[in-house]
């Protein structure tokens, strides 16, 4: 696993892309983020596909944020195939979107979802979300049996 705090945005507008970086940067909260525009881009990433099929698939993120609505495949798709895979199922993802579909809300948390922050973002509420998450990982990831699961 890495010891880099990589946030994973997965984020489709520029602006929510803006707006979440500037946030995470201003509470000091990470030292890189890793952006992908669509749902298969983000994949990609993270299983080593496509252009990242040369990226160290074990370096993984410290905290996946997911947008709901985004092209080609679509947030809960790419949450369910981060669940359904060995070396990404544990990975912490915060669901940020826009939708007020209370189904989408459900269906977030039933695909393993760990938070679910609606657009626009409390920024207070989002920077506790994620240094919560964040200290749950760090924890997570000394454990001796972490890598084996």
């Amino acid at each position: 696993m890495s010891k880099n705090k990589i946030i994973f945005l997965i984020e489709d507008n520029p602006d929510d892309e803006l707006l979440t970086i500037q946030a995470l940067n201003d509470n000091n909260i990470i030292n890189e983020v890793i952006v992908a525009h669509d749902g298969v881009e983000a994949l990609d990433y993270l299983f080593g596909s496509g252009k990242y099929k040369d990226r160290d698939i074990n370096i993984t993120p410290q905290v996946i944020l997911l947008d709901l609505k985004l092209p080609k495949i679509d947030g809960l798709e790419v949450l369910k195939r981060i669940r359904t895979n060995a070396l990404t199922k544990l990975l912490p993802v915060v669901i940020l979107t826009s939708s007020t579909e209370e189904q989408d809300l459900i269906k977030g948390y039933s695909l393993g979802a760990n938070s679910y922050i609606r657009k626009p973002v409390d920024f207070e509420q989002f920077t506790q979300a994620i240094k919560q998450l964040g200290l749950y990982w760090l924890v997570l990831n000394e454990l001796p049996y972490s890598n084996k699961i």
